[in-house]
């Protein structure tokens, strides 16, 4: 999944980063509120975390911003302003969710996992298709009971399709989440990554589960 993180200190957002990417999200950094804004606004992301206080533009004036523009992406204000009266008016502006710091980070993990599922068709921990179940908290695949190892980008990839099982989701669509916005969608990275995925989802079984529809993407099929 891929999340937009906009804080200005440069210790906290690096730390932030490479503790989501740690825990398989695909992370872009702006370190200032006029960046952040155009990426909110020019790419897709589903999940914001925003800082309060940034340089050029606040990060109540940006959630103010995206919500005017009708994006629905679910928005957690990160900030040392902790007064009630902050907390109102980042909830007013339409964030869906307040964590103010010094913070855990097992915490904001939790919290995002918890928007990431408010705001997905697929409710569950773990994700199934037929025979085969990835939880999103060990971030372990097995199918018919039989472990898969996965690596970071094919784990991202699988979760990306399962989330969205029976849909197909364009190659375009894909490197969307699972890279960051400098990844260029014109190579063949993804059907490299694909090939390798139904190598260890699909080879040794008896059904098939990912598909390719040729000239569109790929779909998980659950039936």
């Amino acid at each position: 999944m891929r999340i937009l993180l906009v804080e200005d200190e440069v210790k906290v957002a690096s730390f932030i980063k490479k503790g989501l990417e740690e825990e398989y999200y695909s992370v872009d950094v702006a370190l200032d509120g006029k960046e952040g804004l155009k990426l909110a606004l020019s790419e897709e992301y589903d999940l914001m975390i925003l800082d309060i206080m940034l340089p050029f533009k606040n990060g109540i004036s940006i959630l103010k911003d995206v919500r005017a523009k009708h994006i629905l992406t679910p928005i957690l204000i990160l900030t040392a302003k902790a007064d009630v009266i902050d907390k109102v008016a980042g909830l007013d502006s339409g964030a869906d969710d307040y964590l103010a710091k010094p913070f855990s980070f097992d915490e904001l993990l939790a919290r995002v996992r918890a928007l990431l599922r408010r705001d997905s068709t697929e409710k569950n921990l773990v994700l199934k298709a037929g025979d085969l179940c990835l939880d999103t908290q060990s971030h372990k695949a097995a199918r018919n009971n039989i472990e898969i190892e996965l690596t970071q980008k094919e784990y991202s990839i699988l979760e990306y399709l399962l989330r969205n099982k029976n849909r197909v989701v364009s190659r375009t669509k894909l490197s969307e989440h699972v890279y960051d916005y400098h990844f260029d969608s014109d190579t063949n990275v993804i059907d490299v990554y694909i090939n390798k995925l139904r190598n260890k989802i699909d080879k040794n079984f008896e059904k098939q589960i990912l598909h390719t529809v040729r000239g569109v993407g790929y779909v998980i099929k659950d039936n």
